[in-house]
């Protein structure tokens, strides 16, 4: 009977460990912050010391599972022997930063790491570059700097090496060490459970950096550099993905070269996030373009827009601004759909949002679109961008608007230093969705330079 109680009172224990590795590792996708973790839920509970080493994603590969190899009393096999002398703690070993060399985490009572070179890991698979171990320390003496190193009461530690493993590969290595004791079974299992759930854990990291990577550079195709503006302009512009799991969504900015020296400024956002939104303002830009090429006055630009649209029954609504600048005579044709207004920083540092005639969005076929003609010089620089940058869950639009509005900004500010003094002003590094934004300015050029011919 006792027996009986004593296996369950074993597998209760066992079962509260594995949730509180569950509950400790993997808080976030990043690899350090996993080892880190790894680290932290081992000491001091079930180890006096703990070092956590990652192969690099392209050094991982296939190997058979190997269980968690003890390290008796003065057992230092498969550890990187020390180099170097002075300021060791305990010790004549050279110390070294953790992560020196890899993805590293460490800790423990005083822990700090030994710098090692040569050492071949205690499991891992052929070909890996460097070691995976590379210290482990437990109070004031290095376990694996040297063969004669010993605690200061003169027994040597245990040290377990345990191959992380996950999907039949190695991601690293886990080294607990323990002072004169050595790890029950139990033990030794949860010590073997935490290294798989970490190893897991920087698998889905790595997939999620790469599926991240992908999404980014798919971004970057469909949203590509704008057209080449005639000379007489300076344009800046910026492209923030919101952070959210759908990097890529319907954000985009344009610009189209005009005849006469004019050029056409475009800013546009398809509803929605993800790959079809994305696809849908390829679309839409490529149709802008196409309608623009007739050098139409900007409201009916998105007239024609809006029309071939509505005959697509597969296109997502999109709101869209459209800023025709003659630099020539000094003018902007403003014309919207559905979109925020851009604001105006004049040669004062005044700015203020410029009252475009509000549209209905592209894709309903309602048309309506009116222009609006005001005077832009070359002291003013013009703003234009989608709503993430200043829409917020909790705060009313009219006060969203009001932080980029107003007399804040430099006098006479230029292109790219009015976007880096919004995007800061706004946060739009944590912006709870994607900015696209483009700012404009006249350039003075020299009389008979204005770039004001047919092309």
């Amino acid at each position: 009977m006792f027996g009986i109680h004593g296996r369950r009172d074993r597998a209760r224990a066992r079962l509260r460990a594995a949730e509180r590795a569950l509950d400790a590792i993997g808080t976030a996708l990043d690899e350090r912050v996993l080892c880190e973790e790894l680290a932290g839920y081992l000491c001091p509970g079930l180890c006096d010391a703990a070092a956590v080493d990652v192969l690099p994603e392209a050094a991982t590969g296939a190997a058979g599972a190997r269980g968690a190899t003890g390290a008796g009393p003065g057992d230092t096999t498969g550890a990187p022997p020390a180099t170097g002398s002075g300021s060791g703690a305990g010790t004549g070993n050279r110390t070294a930063p953790v992560g020196e060399s890899g993805n590293g985490a460490v800790a423990g009572r005083g822990a700090s790491p030994v710098a090692g070179s040569g050492a071949s890991p205690a499991a891992g698979p052929p070909g890996a570059a460097g070691p995976l171990v590379r210290a482990v320390a437990l109070g004031r003496t290095e376990l694996l700097g040297a063969p004669a190193a010993r605690t200061p009461r003169g027994r040597a530690p245990t040290v377990l090496r345990i191959p992380m493993l996950a999907h039949g590969r190695v991601h690293g290595v886990l080294v607990a060490a323990r002072e004169g004791k050595g790890f029950t079974g139990d033990e030794t299992g949860s010590l073997r459970y935490a290294a798989h759930l970490t190893a897991l854990l920087i698998g889905h990291a790595r997939a999620h950096a790469s599926a991240r990577g992908t999404a980014l550079n798919l971004q970057r195709a469909l949203l590509a550099e704008p057209g080449r503006p005639h000379p007489n302009l300076e344009i800046a512009t910026r492209y923030l993905p919101s952070g959210r799991s759908n990097l890529v969504g319907g954000d985009w900015f344009e610009t189209v070269r005009l005849h006469y020296g004019r050029t056409l400024l475009v800013v546009g956002d398809v509803m929605g996030h993800g790959l079809d939104a994305a696809v849908d303002m390829n679309a839409y830009r490529s149709a802008l373009r196409y309608v623009a090429s007739a050098d139409l006055p900007p409201h009916r630009v998105l007239r024609h827009l809006d029309a071939t649209v509505a005959a697509m029954t597969d296109r997502r609504p999109a709101t869209c601004l459209l800023v025709r600048v003659d630099p020539a005579r000094g003018m902007a044709t403003f014309a919207g759909a559905g979109h925020l207004p851009p604001v105006l920083f004049t040669a004062d540092g005044d700015a203020a949002l410029v009252p475009v005639p509000v549209g209905p969005p592209l894709g309903t076929g309602a048309g309506g679109y009116e222009p609006l003609t005001l005077a832009l010089g070359g002291t003013e620089t013009l703003l234009m961008f989608t709503d993430g940058l200043v829409e917020r869950r909790d705060e009313d639009i009219d006060v969203s608007l009001a932080r980029v509005t107003g007399r804040w900004a430099a006098p006479g500010i230029g292109a790219e230093e009015l976007l880096d003094a919004v995007l800061a002003r706004c946060d739009a590094e944590h912006a709870e969705d994607d900015v696209a934004v483009l700012a404009a300015r006249i350039r003075r050029r020299p009389a008979g330079a204005d770039g004001a011919g047919p092309d």
